[in-house]
């Protein structure tokens, strides 16, 4: 089965062709970082509206790059939510169009079981089950995954998702959008020994996770220091320090606390490289088995969602006559195929 995946949930409009004999055949990936750049984050509306414009040409890029034709297509997969209203709409719209013209299924997908599922594109996966860390600029959630499709969320963040505090610390510290990249790469310069900051939630009980009092401790640790720039790089390498060994003593916690030996990490932070590093640290010490999908897979991508797509497509799932993207929608209320 050959099936087309449309991303669209936020600013990245991303297109892939799934096949099950030669996995990811085709992607593109069209980002709108610039367009929202000078407004310092995403504006809904110009998303939607820049999915629009770039959505059919990249359906057409796809299918060029991957030597097939629209006629060949056997499912097609869209993102139906969580995400932006607007941005989601324009995909789905698109996806379910394209499958009634074409008379083939199409199906919905979870955003953040696409990213669950994106190391699964690796050749090497994981075995179900397996604890997954799933860390973007939307969600931080600790996730034990028993197979497709049922998931037990054991811990998120109660304000702000890791990618967002990292975002929104470089804009306290005056750094381009997007701000996270940027960040990291500054935290690289710092002094390791100048700030100690605190790692948030880490000496109480439970998985759950927040990062907007580490953000604020950023913003008095900056406003009352001489905001050189060498003082900037050592406050992103302590906020960096902190934010990831926040992660990697959860995940720590949950291993221990599940017996699970295999860590899945997707999402946009995935890409961290400390992040990785320290993960390594602990496969080491502890026996565990941790997989990463390849940075390209880490951030909002066609890819993952096309793969996802076909599971479930493959599996008897589609689409009903109408559909409704869904803005917010709770991962544990997915439910494994028939």
């Amino acid at each position: 089965m050959l099936v087309l995946g449309i991303e669209s949930s936020c600013d990245e409009t991303g297109i892939a062709l799934y096949h099950p004999d030669r996995g990811i055949v085709a992607h593109s990936l069209y980002s709108q970082v610039k367009l929202h750049a000078q407004y310092g984050g995403v504006v809904p509306e110009l998303a939607s509206r820049d999915h629009i414009r770039k959505i059919s040409p990249l359906i057409q890029e796809t299918l060029q790059k991957g030597g097939y034709t629209m006629a060949q297509l056997e499912g097609i997969a869209f993102t139906k939510g969580p995400g932006l209203m607007g941005a989601l709409m324009v995909g789905a719209a698109t996806g379910r169009s394209l499958g009634l013209a074409l008379g083939i299924p199409t199906i919905g997908v979870h955003h953040m079981e696409g990213h669950l599922l994106a190391p699964m594109l690796e050749d090497e996966v994981p075995a179900f089950p397996f604890l997954a860390l799933l860390v973007s600029g939307g969600h931080t959630l600790l996730v034990q995954v028993n197979a497709l499709g049922d998931y037990q969320v054991l811990g998120e963040s109660l304000d702000d998702a890791v990618g967002e505090a990292f975002d929104k610390t470089a804009k306290l510290l005056g750094l381009a959008y997007p701000g996270g990249p940027a960040l990291a790469a500054l935290a690289q310069q710092g002094t390791a020994e100048r700030y100690t900051f605190p790692r948030p939630m880490t000496t109480v009980p439970g998985l759950d996770f927040s990062f907007s009092g580490l953000k604020t401790h950023v913003m008095t640790t900056w406003k009352e220091s001489d905001q050189s720039e060498q003082t900037k790089a050592d406050i992103a390498h302590a906020f960096e320090t902190a934010a990831i060994d926040t992660l990697v003593k959860k995940c720590r916690r949950a291993l221990k606390q599940t017996g699970l030996t295999r860590l899945v990490v997707a999402g946009g932070v995935g890409a961290n490289q400390l992040l990785r590093e320290q993960l390594a640290t602990l496969e080491s010490s502890n026996g565990t088995k941790t997989y990463f999908p390849r940075p390209e897979y880490c951030t909002d991508n066609g890819a993952m969602i096309a793969y996802a797509g076909y599971c479930r497509l493959a599996a008897g799932e589609c689409e009903g006559d109408s559909f409704q993207p869904l803005a917010r929608w709770s991962l544990e209320s997915l439910q494994a195929p028939a």
